[in-house]
C-alpha cells in the first residue's frame, strides 16, 4: 500500500476539489469512478481522519474501487496523485494546474516532521469549472462550460402506469390464466400474473429571464434543453418574466447553441422586469389548470425577487402545489455563503415549496437533476 506524505490542516475548499480531482483521476486511468462514488468518498473521508493517508487511502478505496481488479491501478493513481512519483505502467493525464491542499492534520500521526505533511494534488479544470458560480465566468470558460454540459445524463422521474402488462409476479391475472386453461380444454394450466408498469412523469421548468437572473438564465435554458432532449414530449420549458413564453419547440432542436438561438428569438422580454405572481397565473390558467402542471414536476428557476404583489405569488404557488406532483424552487443564490430566505418572493412560496436547491454552478444542476429523477 502506498506512504504518501501526512498533510497539515488547510482551506476546506480546496481540500475537497483535490479529493474530487482524484476521483477524476481514477476515471480517467479506467476506473468505473461515477459522481456518487466520489460524493460518498469526500463523505467518508469527512467521517475519519483527513490528515491520516491511511483513512483517505481506505475511505477512497472502499467508496471508488469496484472489485479486486481495480486495486493495482488504485495503488498507482493514488501514489502519483498523492505524492508525485508516477508509478511504470500508470495511465494518467498529464495535470493541467497544481495545487497545494492540506488537509486537517492530527496529532496521532506517527512522526512524520511538517516537512513531510505537506499534500501535493493536481486538481483537474473541469473540476474546478463544475463548482464555480456561473455569475463570474469569463467568456472562455462559459464556452468550457457549455461543452461540460454534455456531460450530465439527467434521468426523468416516472409513475405506477394505469395499464398492467404481464409480468412473472404480481397480481393474478384472471383473462390470460382463464384463456391458456382454455387452450388446454379445461386442464390447470399455469397462473398467469400482471402488474401495473411506468411511465415518464412530467417534467415543467419555468425559467425567470428578467435582468435579476441574467448571468444564469442561458445556462439554464441549457440545462432544460438537457432535459428536453432526452424526452421531448413529456418535457415543457417557459420563461417567465413579465410575460410567459412557450419555448419547449425552440429547445427540441439537437443542436445546443442552435436551440438557444431560437429560444432567444422567441422570448420578448429578455433581460426585463419581473411579475411572477401575474405570470404564474397566467401559465395555470392557460396550460397548468388544463393539464400541463397536474401530477408533474414543476421546477421554478427563479432568485425570488418580485416586483408585484408577492402575496399573488404566494396564492398562485398554493394553486400550483394543489395541481403539481412536486413543486421544486431554484434560486441561484441559495448555495451561496450568508444566504437566507428573506426574499419578499422567497418568503410567500416557501410554505408551498417541496424543495429549495441552489442553481449557481454545474454541481448544484446535477444535484437538481438528482432531485428531479428522485420525485
Amino acid at each position: 500500500m502506498p506512504t504518501p506524505p501526512q498533510a497539515t490542516a488547510g482551506p476546506e475548499r480546496e481540500a475537497d476539489l483535490a479529493l474530487a480531482g482524484f476521483g477524476a483521476a481514477l476515471r480517467q486511468a479506467g476506473l468505473a469512478v461515477t459522481a456518487d462514488r466520489v460524493h460518498l468518498f469526500l463523505r467518508a473521508v469527512a467521517a475519519l481522519d483527513p490528515g491520516r493517508t491511511a483513512d483517505v487511502y481506505w475511505a477512497g478505496r472502499a467508496a471508488l474501487c469496484s472489485g479486486p481488479d481495480d486495486t493495482a491501478r488504485y495503488d498507482e493513481v493514488f501514489a502519483a496523485w498523492f505524492t508525485g512519483d508516477r508509478p511504470r505502467g500508470a495511465v494518467l493525464r498529464t495535470p493541467q494546474s497544481s495545487v497545494q491542499a492540506p488537509l486537517a492534520g492530527n496529532d496521532g500521526d506517527d512522526g512524520g516532521t511538517d516537512a513531510d505533511r505537506t499534500l501535493t494534488v493536481s486538481a483537474s479544470t473541469a473540476e474546478v469549472l463544475r463548482h464555480r458560480d456561473i455569475a463570474g465566468l469569463s467568456t472562455k470558460d462559459r464556452a468550457d462550460l457549455a461543452r461540460l454540459f454534455g456531460t450530465l445524463r439527467p434521468q426523468l422521474p416516472v409513475r405506477r402506469a394505469n395499464r398492467r402488462r404481464p409480468s412473472h409476479r404480481g397480481e393474478i391475472d384472471p383473462r390470460r390464466t382463464l384463456r391458456a386453461q382454455l387452450r388446454q380444454v379445461g386442464e390447470p394450466a399455469r397462473v398467469q400474473y400482471r402488474r401495473r408498469g411506468v411511465r415518464p412523469r412530467r417534467v415543467v421548468f419555468l425559467i425567470d429571464v428578467s435582468g435579476s437572473m441574467r448571468p444564469y438564465a442561458d445556462n439554464l435554458l441549457r440545462l432544460a434543453h438537457t432535459l428536453v432532449q432526452r424526452s421531448p414530449r413529456t418535457v415543457e420549458v417557459f420563461t417567465i418574466g413579465t410575460r410567459l413564453t412557450r419555448v419547449s419547440p425552440a429547445l427540441r432542436r439537437r443542436d445546443a447553441e442552435y436551440a438557444l438561438r431560437a429560444a432567444g428569438e422567441v422570448v420578448p422580454d429578455w433581460s426585463g422586469g419581473t411579475r411572477l405572481g401575474e405570470v404564474l397565473k397566467v401559465f395555470l390558467d392557460r396550460w397548468g389548470q388544463r393539464g400541463t402542471a397536474r401530477r408533474a414536476v414543476v421546477v421554478v428557476c427563479s432568485d425570488g425577487w418580485e416586483r408585484g404583489d408577492a402575496s399573488l405569488l404566494g396564492q398562485q404557488l398554493r394553486r400550483l402545489a394543489t395541481l403539481a406532483y412536486r413543486v421544486i424552487w431554484l434560486n441561484p443564490h441559495r448555495g451561496k455563503p450568508g444566504y437566507a430566505p428573506v426574499q419578499s418572493g422567497i418568503v410567500a412560496v416557501l410554505p408551498y415549496l417541496d424543495d429549495l436547491v441552489a442553481g449557481h454552478s454545474l454541481a448544484s444542476f446535477t444535484e437538481l437533476l438528482e432531485v428531479v429523477a428522485d420525485a
